[in-house]
């Protein structure tokens, strides 16, 4: 896929005020430090479409981009950020799980996870949420160039065999770089595949 054109649309602080049209969606959601902003300009081409920031937990809004003026993708808050409220923390997952839940427009959750770490629990409680509650996702693995092709792979494969223990089919996943610009291809590649089944 190539991408020609990507604009910040609006920032909803929930549902009910995303936009009105029936365009695909992408969501792409992560811990705080992820990297997502990163990831999303690197995949967009456009260094300051989504703003990244050296503080954690910034984004706070659902974040909607118009790619192509055909599909949207969607920027979300990260979860599990330790120095927010207890508060400001339910609020998120409220918004969040409403977006998740209720939004008929969204195709597929890209659940971004940090290459050089194991399995964390915060992440495998919500890749268990989006299975049991039926949302089509994958997952990209991100800072692949902090520790080199050999063990980002290898890392990865790990978190991935760690969901057998509950998982009768893997859901697919991404090795990315957002510095190298890895796994850039593979990922639009992956959008436009599920694009070209809905418009036919």
């Amino acid at each position: 896929m190539d991408i020609k054109k990507s604009e910040f649309t609006i920032s909803a602080p929930r549902v009910s005020m995303c936009p009105k049209d029936d365009k695909p969606e992408y969501a792409f959601i992560g811990r705080s430090n992820v990297g997502k902003s990163s990831l999303i300009n690197m995949l967009c081409n456009h260094k300051g479409l989504a703003k990244t920031s050296a503080t954690p937990g910034k984004t706070l809004l659902i974040n909607h981009f118009i790619i192509n003026n055909e599909w949207y993708l969607v920027d979300l808050p990260g979860y599990g950020f330790a120095k927010r409220s207890k508060t400001v923390q339910a609020k998120l997952e409220q918004m969040i799980s409403g977006y998740i839940l209720q939004r008929e427009q969204l195709v597929n959750v890209f659940v971004l996870i940090d290459v050089r770490h194991p399995q964390q629990k915060i992440d495998r409680e919500f890749v268990d949420w989006l299975g049991e509650s039926n949302i089509p996702f994958a997952i990209i693995f991100t800072k692949a160039d902090k520790v080199g092709k050999v063990k980002a792979a290898s890392n990865a494969k790990a978190w991935m065999q760690e969901l057998k223990d509950r998982w009768e089919n893997l859901p697919p996943y991404f090795i990315t770089s957002s510095e190298k610009r890895i796994g850039r291809e593979e990922v639009l590649d992956y959008i436009e595949r599920i694009n070209q089944t809905i418009n036919k």
